[in-house]
């Protein structure tokens, strides 16, 4: 189902071939592709070349297909880096990971603090508070697989954001 749905919507695409392989691996590239797509509703990529040449990582050059998405995300501090250069878009994506993007589009985890001494407790924390994990079955660090990612990307547009709202967070569902 979420396959089917994400395809639909063109936010989740298969390969040039129109294979989706579903017990493939999936980057934390293709992640940024995703996120990218849904934020801005340009799911035809007519849009994405705007932010290529962001230069947001050292390891994210203008010319690669995935520039565009992952300077966006991280522009809208969607994504993060290994560190402050290193993106490393052609790595495996971990259920953690993505998780934690996808939260971060939600508005989780605006500010450091928010996740206290452990990013990856704190990111299994929220999703599992907002279901974000229902039918996914790669383990929270190992390689995701794309089946499983789209069942995560679709329960995260089945959640709620937030919105702080003078030192009050709603979550709108």
């Amino acid at each position: 189902e979420a396959v089917t749905v994400l395809s639909n919507l063109k936010v989740f695409q298969g390969y040039d071939d129109g294979s989706f392989q579903p017990k493939g691996s999936i980057t934390r590239a293709e992640v940024a592709a995703i996120i990218c797509r849904i934020a801005t509703g340009d799911v035809t990529d007519s849009q994405v070349g705007i932010y290529a040449d962001y230069n947001k990582f050292d390891d994210v050059k203008s010319t690669s297909w995935y520039a565009g998405y992952v300077n966006y995300c991280a522009n809208a501090e969607y994504i993060k880096g290994y560190d402050a250069k290193t993106f490393g878009g052609s790595d495996s994506v971990t259920a953690a990971q993505a998780a934690l993007m996808l939260l971060k589009a939600l508005g989780y985890f605006q500010y450091q603090s928010d996740f206290g001494e452990d990013w990856q407790m704190a990111t299994i924390r929220e999703a599992n508070k907002i279901d974000l994990f229902i039918d996914v079955e790669s383990g929270v660090i190992e390689p995701m697989t794309r089946n499983d990612l789209a069942q995560l990307v679709l329960n995260t547009l089945k959640a709620g954001t937030v919105e702080a709202d003078n030192d009050t967070i709603k979550v709108d569902a």
